[in-house]
């Protein structure tokens, strides 16, 4: 089935919800909840489309270009067409090994009565100062090789007996036979490439084939992944009671290198307000422009709790928190920090899960946009659930599932709880709960995202 798009969300324009003031007392007193603990936060809950909106503001418009070698385009997303220096084929050439020849001398050649002629000289691929090809001789040629002025036609190896300096050749060929045409593929000036177009391996080489040194690509956006929470640890540490493994903050960082971002990773930063401001700072200061941060982007810290480092360092700097009405990933936050340069930050939930559900919904496209990618969505299709749910009403769900051999059912991995990492892992789409339905019975088609695994 064709991927058909999210929704219209390209075209849609939202108006950001108006956080209250983030240092009055009247205010902090009179919240309630999740506006209480965070200031920043608004009461009402926000639609998955209306925050996928704010997200994608933030990281508009397009990004700018820059000029890579072919070898690095490879991912990459053209911001100009490519067109041929040279035609394709460059010069009629052999489409065999075998023998250039006149076909007219061939005629009426058969296993039974061969035609024998002597052999002029060798062609091997490559060879530049190609002689002419005189009546009554034919010329031994590989593959690739020019053909020789004077011959019409190549006939192969095989229907010959492979003589080097006469040789019997038994069979006819037609004006034509086994010769590639210069230009027959692409002419010189032909646009092989438009602007838009993802460069994959074939990619690569037709540009390479055309003569293109390097290319105009879109500049990839640069994210600064930042990991907090002081219980946690790196990988290959021993760990003590309380504490746990980082995992966010490089699988945020692998999803931003494979949406097409550069991805930095900022870890451990602890769970105190001033160092992580003074951390961001000083990561984010000083750099040239063409690497320049694009995007800050945090897990967790956003929550309704104490300690919440990520909340407490961004409200009343521009930054707004908000419940989307999603699961799992129902905490969010977005804006810009004027006091560091106007960055972007987009702020995550903690759980893995629902870090990573988040970063899928909301700025894996945003990203994939801003690079002008054709496909910014994920692929989706529908299927039949191989089992019966239930969801939570006023909240769409994003289930994590495995398809059947034919791609036509889908079941549910894991449990829905947003710290089911190896489930996740063992995912191979998402699957979408509308925010209105909340009975799902078995073979109800839903809609589903390839994670392309």
């Amino acid at each position: 089935m064709k991927p058909k798009p999210f929704s219209a969300l390209n075209h849609l324009t939202v108006p950001r919800a108006t956080a209250p003031p983030c240092h009055s007392p009247t205010n902090v007193a009179d919240a309630t909840g999740a506006d209480r603990a965070g200031c920043g936060s608004v009461s009402s809950p926000r639609t998955v489309d209306e925050h996928r909106a704010v997200v994608a503001a933030l990281l508009g418009p397009a990004a700018a270009t820059e000029d890579v070698p072919v070898g690095e385009a490879l991912g990459r997303v053209l911001a100009a067409d490519i067109a041929a220096a040279v035609s394709l084929p460059s010069f009629d050439n052999s489409a065999m090994d075998g023998y250039a020849v006149r076909a007219s001398e061939l005629a009426g050649a058969t296993p039974d009565a061969p035609v024998v002629l002597p052999v002029a000289t060798d062609i091997p691929a490559g060879r530049t100062d190609v002689p002419v090809l005189e009546p009554g001789t034919v010329h031994r040629i590989m593959t690739g090789a020019p053909l020789p002025p004077g011959a019409d036609a190549v006939l192969p190896v095989e229907q010959t007996d492979g003589g080097v300096t006469r040789v019997s050749l038994h069979g006819a060929p037609e004006v034509g036979a086994f010769v590639r045409r210069a230009g027959e593929d692409v002419t010189a000036g032909d646009v092989v490439l438009e602007a838009g177009a993802v460069v994959g391996p074939a990619q690569v080489g037709v540009i390479a084939a055309v003569g293109a040194a390097t290319v105009a690509v879109r500049r990839r956006p640069v994210v600064l992944v930042l990991s907090t929470g002081s219980e946690l640890v790196e990988p290959g540490r021993p760990l003590r009671t309380g504490q746990i493994y980082e995992s966010n903050g490089p699988m945020l960082a692998a999803a931003v290198t494979e949406a097409g971002g550069r991805a930095e990773l900022l870890r451990f930063v602890p769970d105190d307000v001033e160092q992580f401001l003074d951390r961001l700072r000083e990561r984010l200061a000083g750099r040239a422009p063409e690497d320049r941060v694009d995007l800050v982007l945090t897990s967790g810290g956003v929550s309704a709790g104490a300690y919440e480092v990520v909340k407490d360092a961004f409200t009343g700097r521009g930054v707004e928190f908000v419940k989307v009405a999603m699961q799992p990933g129902g905490p969010q936050g977005a804006g810009r920090v004027g006091e560091l340069g106007g960055v972007a930050v987009v702020t995550l939930p903690g759980n893995p899960v629902s870090s990573h559900v988040s970063f899928e919904v909301f700025v894996r496209p945003a990203l994939r946009a801003v690079l002008g990618h054709p496909s910014p969505e994920r692929p989706m299709r529908t299927a039949v659930l191989g089992e019966s749910w239930t969801s939570p009403k006023g909240r769409r769900q994003f289930r994590r599932g495995v398809l059947d051999a034919d791609g036509t059912t889908v079941r549910e991995v894991g449990t829905s709880g947003s710290h089911m990492l190896g489930a996740l892992a063992r995912a191979e789409c998402l699957v979408v709960v509308p925010a209105d339905v909340t009975d799902l019975r078995k073979g109800t088609p839903v809609e589903v995202w390839s994670l392309d695994r």
